[in-house]
């Protein structure tokens, strides 16, 4: 589909990535990972033509279509949900308009005979055939289907546009592309705005695209339920592999280890070398042989070990004053909008010094609670904040209050006062802004280096409760671990409204649960709120809570007979056996693989090295096949 050869970019003299190839095919799902900044997005600009590159190819397949997701998109005002949807089918939308005009055309005129009448009639029944082959009789449905599927209710299709955040309106933009016929799809941070039953329905949808698709997400669990390879870019260098994220992850340590192991031998061998030479050098009977051993040292192909972009923030939290015992306290605390409720009569007190997480299913009320508790949302029944309580609030979409206009030194002086002015550039670089990198626009940012900026914004007042909403939206894995050891470290009060298990685990000591409306406790941390739930996940918790009854008729439904129970086991037994010899020839292939990467020319030295290599990765891919194939049998 697409070739990319030999690709160079630049900013400033300083390349982003340099000299860099790789090939996109119809079925890969690739996680595009890296760093913030590292410069994903830029990749992705590149080849939907929106950038250019400095040097090097990107060859195109005639006619191929891309269909990219960015992460700031603009909406024509006047729309509603469903408008907006459809412009995703714009030759449709063009027959339609032409359509409507031949059929008026039809009705006023009065000259049957003639030849342009004639040539009229022609013009309708061509422009129907291509209408119906486009899918304009069913395109309406597959609008609502996807809208659907991304979490929109059918009472929201005949909304404005303008309306809703920027995160339902980054839904929209998604389910425009979903419902284009495109050969490619650049998705830029996906999942940022979606509730778990949308993340779930889209990786079902992705996984199923006969396309291909390239996803830059920091969303671990995401990357390994959608994609089969990984490009990951670092220090201006591509590494690419045909895995899931996990699965890369433990391939490149494993390859760097022997890397580092193969180094290291042969380090040993050069300054054995080394020695011998200057041993012989000094004697005229071995001189010839001191040069033999100079010249095979220069011809040694010096093993290089990949070298890890390690730089990382180094945030503290400090607390302004100490606050009094109780932080919050709320009595019958309720919010509705228009008829829908969305908080009844919430009762709680947190004291000071606790790690609070607040969990559910997006729509009841977590982001409102969070927007109650620092005063910008008004309420009805009672809350009141204790003595001393300074609050600092990271809001979901934080990044969006950022002027681009701005460079990200002016960002900070701006909000920066008289005691704290002189310290904004050592703030800027404890988040990764460090020389000329200031004077950049925020315009030009990444979605993690504005969440960064923020983040160091946060820092500039002073506060003794930290209430944040999402804060590891579009930061890289790197970064979020970082976060979370400060917020560990934090001496202050916590509240976070979070998703992620990985950034939860540790780090709450106390859960509030969001559920129909009301709010229930947990003391202890996450493990031990999911392990009460009797819950192997937050997936699970953010799941629509399902009808009792519904559930015990499922559970009829459900039992199999036991013709149907030895089919089952017997198609589990299929998929044991072919799994158990994936993994093998994979521990094979993978095996050889590194050989090639240690010692090249010794290992294809070796008699019929290509035959047999080429015949396992044929025999793999035909398994593949064959567990598809079983995969399908079991669940139908």
């Amino acid at each position: 589909m697409i070739h990319i050869n030999n690709l160079s970019v630049s900013f400033s003299g300083e390349y982003l990535f340099k000299d860099i190839s790789f090939r996109l095919a119809a079925g890969d799902r690739i996680g595009l990972v890296g760093k913030n900044g590292a410069g994903k997005s830029t990749m992705l600009k590149i080849i939907s033509g929106e950038m250019q590159k400095d040097t090097g190819e990107v060859a195109k397949e005639k006619g191929i279509r891309i269909g990219f997701l960015k992460q700031d998109i603009d909406f024509e005002e006047g729309r509603t949900v469903i408008e907006e949807a459809h412009q995703a089918f714009y030759e449709i939308k063009k027959l339609e308009a032409e359509l409507e005009v031949i059929n008026q055309d039809l009705v006023d005129r009065t000259d049957y005979e003639s030849d342009s009448y004639h040539q009229l009639m022609v013009d309708l029944t061509e422009k129907q055939t291509q209408y119906e082959f486009l899918g304009g009789y069913n395109y309406k449905g597959s609008a609502e289907r996807v809208l659907k599927g991304l979490g929109f209710l059918e009472s929201d299709f005949d909304k404005l546009t303008d309306t809703f955040s920027g995160g339902w309106r980054m839904r929209i933009e998604l389910a425009k592309l979903l419902l284009q016929n495109n050969d490619i799809l650049l998705l830029d941070e996906p999942t940022n705005h979606l509730d778990i039953e949308s993340i779930i329905w889209l990786e079902s949808f992705l996984t199923n695209y006969a396309g291909c698709v390239v996803i830059v997400s920091h969303d671990k669990m995401f990357l390994d339920e959608v994609t089969n390879r990984t490009i990951e870019i670092s220090l201006g260098r591509i590494y690419d592999y045909p895995k899931n994220y996990s699965d890369f992850k433990v391939l490149r340590e494993e390859l760097m280890e022997q890397q580092l192991s193969a180094q290291k031998n042969q380090q040993k061998e050069i300054e054995q070398t080394e020695k011998l030479i200057e041993k012989f050098r000094a004697k005229a009977t071995k001189a010839s042989m001191a040069q033999s051993l100079i010249k095979k040292l220069d011809k040694i192909d010096r093993i290089e070990v990949d070298q890890e972009d390690n730089a990382s923030m180094n945030i503290k939290f400090p607390i302004s004053v100490n606050p009094g015992k109780v932080i919050v306290e709320a009595e019958n605390v309720s919010k509705t909008y228009g008829d829908k409720k969305v908080l009844n009569d919430f009762n709680f007190m947190i004291e000071r010094g606790t790690k609070l997480a607040f969990v559910g299913q997006n729509g009841q009320g977590k982001t409102t609670l969070a927007k109650i508790i620092i005063g910008e949302i008004k309420h009805q029944g009672n809350l009141k904040l204790g003595h001393n309580v300074q609050i600092g609030y990271f809001a979901q979409n934080q990044a969006e209050y950022l002027d681009g206009n701005k460079t990200v030194l002016d960002t900070m002086i701006d909000a920066a006062n008289e005691t704290n002015r002189s310290k904004v550039r050592d703030i800027l670089g404890s988040f990764l802004f460090r020389g000329d990198e200031v004077e950049k626009y925020v315009k030009v940012l990444s979605g993690g280096e504005r969440n960064r900026l923020a983040l160091a914004k946060m820092l500039l007042s002073p506060f003794n409760v930290l209430v944040m909403d999402e804060p590891t939206n579009h930061l890289d894995i790197q970064s979020k671990n970082v976060l979370k050891n400060a917020l560990n470290n934090f001496e202050g009060t916590l509240i976070l409204v979070s998703h992620d298990r990985d950034f939860l685990q540790g780090l709450a000591d106390r859960v509030f649960e969001f559920r129909n409306h009301e709010l229930k406790e947990f003391l202890g941390g996450i493990d031990d709120y999911l392990k009460e739930r009797k819950l192997g996940d937050m997936r699970q918790v953010e799941k629509a809570n399902t009808n009792p009854k519904e559930t015990v008729v499922n559970a009829v439904q459900s039992k199999q007979s036991y013709k149907d129970q030895k089919k089952q086991k017997s198609l589990k037994n299929k998929l044991s056996k072919v799994e158990s010899e994936i993994s093998k020839l994979e521990k094979e292939i993978k095996k050889i693989d590194q050989d090639l990467q240690i010692n090249y020319e010794e290992t294809i030295a070796k008699e019929n090295f290509f035959d047999q290599y080429n015949q396992k990765k044929e025999r793999l891919s035909k398994l593949m096949k064959d567990w598809e194939e079983v995969q399908l049998d079991l669940e139908s």
